[in-house]
């Protein structure tokens, strides 16, 4: 039995009776605009500074202000940090849902709420507790400008008393969130200190979750996928970068500008050794990456679904004329606009094969924040030696959402420029040709613009080995056959996947990003729940390397897991696998714009496996279907 199922049973008892310790979820529901984002932080800094695994999920409108927007928090000693359906601790802010969030919750849920909205009138089966922020920010804030404000702060000072988290925690978090904004600190301060006060006065605790200490963040971070992605670039010695906002990418650009301002100048002149272009689209962006990768710079680009669409006939050309550049894809909802602040895995398929004709293209597919900044620095190394571009294929959840990790490790300073001509090299090949496979690995040797060796036309139309216009067709099979060639040596050079077997194990369970973290929770509750034991196999790249066979080999069904409609990844692994692997392979499929969730897997496998799934709350999913949540 779950805790989660645990609570719910127990939703009549005594409060006494029950208690629940480091594993629970809180919904934080605000206006986007309000300033509730720093209160949310710190909320989550300070958990996680208690020494117990958090993770936040920032669910907000695409606009700049004014519409709704939900922070959820989720706490877990057991280290499980994916969403959770459930919402057990409610924050209620927003007069224009607060209803509908009351309605929504599980019974036994609690809420915290802004006493005029009167939502304790609603149900009789949660725990309310009605707090007066204007009254109380009133008499901590003497400028009206700014309680909308610092009436965030409250909340934390509240939840600080009821769950049990200790105040200096809170006030620890928040100024690491604020620095050395020292009257912005001591007003927040007072804001929590007053939210604490009012609590410990007023408010009886009634509801069964509790913080307690624990050690398993000790010398832990917590960052962004974006910014981690950032430092893996400057590590990676990236000295050309072309951009064009969009969401939910930009900020790794930002973020990267501000390290390279820091830390890329010239010692001598104190001149930058970068260059950072804001281009007037994603076409002139990735015109200037494989531009740059050309004359021998190290370069990317960063975007996002829609902008990966417009780049379709400039990948054709660095994959046909072999130009080096890294493309990172923060994944979003689409088609189209799409949900632009909603999460997603639905650009898989049409990146791995972006442009007309035939290509395929690398793709490196992270799934934690550790890996987004070490598969930066790989998509560098792999774009040089493979002399193509190599997309990153991040999403929304991961790239914009705050993530536990171990600091990350300092590069050793090896470099991979691949097959770069030089004395030596040509003195071994003899006669060189741009586009002439030297090796049996269909990697030809290129040259850069300034360094003394042979030049060459670059084309993206019909060429021969050694760049020569041509339209004949024995030379244009002999292209497209040495990058098919190229495209196999590739398998090799990927990161390799991740393989948990399981011996007497039938199901066995493949993802990849981000729906790696239900995965692993949903294994330990079809395991626990209905005795399925699973195997597991994460994908880190494509192509697949030799191990995805194997591993499909040993089961005799294989869920793979996917964040978009149409089941991209198993529609690519049918384009690579054999004809023996493909019967195999069923989907469990998400594509409401939330990220993953450990109990949608478990259902719907154990649906398609013939066992009854867990039953769940009628009235939670009768409203979540009513508002297009779950």
């Amino acid at each position: 039995m779950t805790p989660t199922d645990a609570a719910v049973q127990e939703a009549a008892a005594p409060p006494a009776a029950r208690r629940i310790v480091n594993d629970f979820s809180i919904q934080v529901a605000t206006v986007n605009g309000s300033g509730s984002q720093t209160a949310n932080l710190v909320l989550l800094r300070s958990i996680f500074q208690s020494g117990v695994p958090v993770s936040g999920k920032n669910l907000f409108p695409s606009n700049i202000a004014g519409l709704p927007t939900w922070y959820t928090i989720r706490a877990n000693g057991n280290g499980y940090v994916a969403r959770k359906k459930e919402i057990d601790f409610l924050v209620a802010m927003n007069a224009e849902t607060g209803r509908e969030d009351v309605l929504s919750l599980e019974a036994g849920a609690a809420v915290l709420y802004d006493e005029p909205l009167k939502l304790d009138g609603l149900r009789e089966d949660l725990v309310f507790y009605p707090v007066p922020f204007d009254k109380i920010v009133a008499a901590v804030c003497k400028d009206a400008k700014l309680r909308r404000l610092v009436k965030n702060m409250i909340y934390d000072g509240v939840l600080s008393k009821i769950l049990n988290i200790e105040l200096a925690q809170m006030e620890h978090a928040l100024k690491r969130q604020m620095g050395k904004k020292a009257k912005a600190v001591e007003l927040n301060i007072a804001a929590l200190e007053a939210g604490f006060a009012y609590a410990s006065e007023h408010l009886v605790k009634k509801d069964p979750y509790w913080v307690e200490p624990l050690n398993k963040t000790a010398g832990m971070i917590l960052i962004e996928g974006n910014a981690a992605a950032a430092l893996g670039c400057l590590m990676a010695g990236v000295t050309v970068v072309a951009w064009y906002p969009i969401t939910p990418s930009s900020s790794l650009p930002e973020t990267l500008i501000k390290y390279l301002k820091k830390y890329r100048h010239d010692p001598a002149s104190g001149k930058a050794t970068y260059a950072i272009v804001q281009a007037e689209d994603e076409i002139a962006a990735i015109g200037m990456v494989i531009g740059a990768g050309w004359a021998g710079a190290r370069a990317m680009t960063s975007t996002s679904g829609p902008g990966i669409s417009l780049m379709g006939e400039f990948a054709g050309l660095a994959y046909y004329a072999e130009l080096p550049g890294v493309v990172f894809d923060i994944q979003r909802v689409g088609p189209s606009t799409g949900l632009p602040t909603r999460t997603a895995q639905g650009d898989i398929l049409s990146t791995a094969l972006l442009s007309h004709g035939d290509t395929r293209h690398i793709l490196l597919i992270p799934a934690s924040v550790e890996e987004c900044y070490t598969m930066s620095m790989d998509a560098f190394d792999l774009a040089e030696r493979f002399q193509t571009i190599v997309f990153v294929m991040s999403d929304l959840d991961l790239g914009m959402n705050n993530w536990m990790s171990q600091p990350f490790a300092y590069p050793e300073p090896q470099v991979d420029r691949g097959k770069v001509l030089d004395e030596a090299a040509l003195e071994r090949v003899g006669e060189w040709g741009r586009y002439k496979d030297v090796d049996g690995d269909g990697i030809p040797y290129r040259t850069i613009p300034g360094s003394g060796m042979p030049a060459y036309f670059t084309r993206g139309s019909g060429h021969n080995e050694k760049g020569q216009y041509s339209e004949r067709p024995d030379d244009y099979v002999n292209n497209l056959s040495r990058l098919a060639r190229k495209f196999e040596t590739a398998r090799n050079h990927v990161p390799k996947p991740v393989v948990e077997d399981l011996p007497g194990a039938e199901v066995a369970i493949v993802g990849y990003g981000t729906s790696h973290w239900a995965i692993g929770e949903s294994r330990d509750q079809l395991d626990r729940e209905s005795g399925l034991k699973t195997a597991y196999l994460r994908l880190r790249a494509y192509p697949f390397g030799d191990e995805v066979a194997a591993f499909l080999s040993r089961y005799q069904r294989a869920y793979v897991v996917e964040q978009n409609r149409d089941a991209q990844m198993r529609a690519l692994m049918r384009l690579d696998l054999a004809a023996e692997h493909l019967g195999k392979l069923r989907s469990v499929l998400h594509f409401n714009g939330l990220p993953i969730d450990a109990r949608s897997i478990t259902d719907e496998i154990l649906i398609q496996e013939g066992h009854k799934p867990r039953e769940s709350s009628t009235r939670a999913e009768s409203v979540a279907s009513a508002t297009g949540g779950e």
